[in-house]
């Protein structure tokens, strides 16, 4: 089949690109205030609280979101399912956007900015935080190689790029590596709180946990991502690659249920699911909306043959998925004397960044070729 998809017969959607410009000219404001002020001036978060919105958004569930770039990559290249090549790229431009967001995040909300280098070189190797900053760093350089084809194919460098393809192998292998330890890592900094996260989060197996929630969150955003992205550059619909990667989230969220029901049976805390209260209320909502409901869709053929049912599953499994994180977090935080709500900053802030992605993912579509596989025979 011939290619359907170049760069220069994508059009460059001019339908919210002045908002998104804006929102994050609004965060780059909000940022320097930050800076200017402090952290105790510009924002709600205090030595009861000190990991809010920010490591909520960016850390927690900005990670996990760009878990599809290992996962596709993993399929098309260790497990040969080529017709997932198409989609490779976009999902390490996602992984790759999301990842530098992430760390520009990081930068921000550090108590003193100046120093978010120190971690590389006055290392800490009993933290954990020490390993996932090593890994984020590592990553971030993988997921950079990986696409730097684009560019090279771009400005036709072709001697680099042959050059770069030799290492694509060692790239994937690497990158596999490094989001299992830091992914999983992310669960394991609250293993030294049990006495803080509630039995309906607290486990040992809390870092196989986020890893396996990862890897569906991750499919389940490339799916909305292509789904998006077809629509606003007036491509086809891929509708076997994401009914295939329906079928990999179903998969993975049975797993994933599974093992949180038998985790949760194992340690005696199932009658804690319905015990009530605020944890009880917020785990039933996460299981629900992140893990039965989709279940459920994706269980339908009918579902699984539509786009619309596809992408509302996909809501699904981001929106549960990131409450997930979200639950985790501030529960692992809160106490009686814990009075805690993102100030305005913090917001403003977090809504540029998340910005930020959408218009960078935007022009790296528009003027690089990203969907140039699209349509071709494998």
């Amino acid at each position: 089949m011939a290619a359907t998809s170049t760069t220069s017969s994508l059009p460059a959607p001019a339908a919210g690109f002045k908002a998104l410009v804006v929102l994050v000219a609004i965060g780059f404001a909000a940022a320097i205030y930050r800076f200017s002020v402090g952290l105790g001036a510009s924002t709600s978060l205090s030595d009861n609280v000190p990991w809010g919105l920010w490591v909520a958004v960016d850390v927690l569930s900005g990670v996990a979101l760009a878990a599809g770039g290992f996962a596709i990559t993993a399929a098309v290249y260790i497990f040969n399912m080529k017709k997932y090549k198409s989609i490779a790229r976009p999902a390490i431009l996602t992984a790759w956007i999301g990842y530098v967001v992430v760390v520009i995040g990081l930068v921000i909300d550090i108590g003193k900015p100046l120093a978010f280098w120190h971690p590389l070189v006055m290392w800490n190797t009993r933290s954990v935080m020490f390993e996932v900053v090593v890994c984020i760093t590592l990553y971030s350089t993988v997921l950079a190689l990986e696409f730097a084809p684009a560019f090279l194919e771009r400005f036709k460098l072709v001697g680099l790029q042959k050059f770069l393809k030799l290492f694509t192998f060692p790239l994937v292998i690497a990158g596999i590596t490094l989001s299992f330890l830091h992914q999983s890592s992310l669960g394991g900094f609250f293993l030294i709180m049990p006495h803080k996260v509630p039995t309906l989060w607290w486990t040992s197996n809390l870092p196989y946990m986020f890893f396996i929630s990862a890897i569906a969150l991750g499919l389940a955003m490339v799916s909305f991502e292509s789904i998006v992205s077809a629509r606003a550059f007036k491509r086809e619909q891929e509708m076997d690659i994401i009914q295939g990667l329906g079928r990999g989230v179903l998969i993975t969220l049975c797993l994933y249920f599974a093992f949180k029901v038998g985790d949760l049976a194992y340690r005696g805390a199932l009658p804690q699911v319905f015990a009530g209260g605020k944890a009880s209320l917020f785990f039933i909502l996460e299981m629900l909306i992140g893990v039965i409901v989709p279940i459920g869709l994706y269980a339908v053929k009918s579902i699984r043959e539509s786009v619309n049912g596809l992408f509302l599953a996909a809501c699904c499994v981001i929106v549960g998925t990131i409450l997930n994180r979200f639950n985790v977090n501030f529960f692992a935080q809160a106490g009686p004397n814990t009075n805690y709500f993102p100030s305005l900053v913090e917001i403003l802030v977090t809504v540029g960044l998340v910005s930020l992605m959408v218009l960078l993912y935007r022009l790296a579509v528009t003027y690089l070729p990203v969907f140039h596989e699209t349509g071709k025979s494998h």
